[in-house]
């Protein structure tokens, strides 16, 4: 049986989406980045045994808005965001830039 070689994530991606600088491509890493930052609240969130209602009332926001967070909202206010982490789920929030 002859076994197939695996193709480095980063090819896949080119070859599916585009190459890094196309329209495509910046649109996948853009939506990417928000999945990401709502698998880790929602992680986050599970690991601290809390509900998205009890996260929403300690950061002053509503039950709806932490599931659309989680479920990958695109836009969400800085402001927010860290109370959210601070407030709703005693966390920090750290930031970094990266080229």
């Amino acid at each position: 049986m002859k076994k197939k070689s695996l193709t480095p994530l980063n090819e896949f991606i080119d070859k599916k989406v585009g190459k890094k600088g196309t329209r495509k491509r910046d649109k996948f890493e853009t939506d990417y980045e928000a999945f990401k930052l709502g698998v880790l609240i929602q992680q986050a969130r599970q690991e601290r045994g809390l509900t998205q209602e009890q996260v929403a009332e300690l950061s002053g926001t509503n039950k709806s808005y932490i599931s659309k967070l989680e479920k990958d909202l695109k836009d969400v206010r800085f402001s927010t965001l860290q109370r959210i982490i601070t407030e709703g789920l005693g966390g920090h929030l750290e930031i970094s830039i990266k080229f």
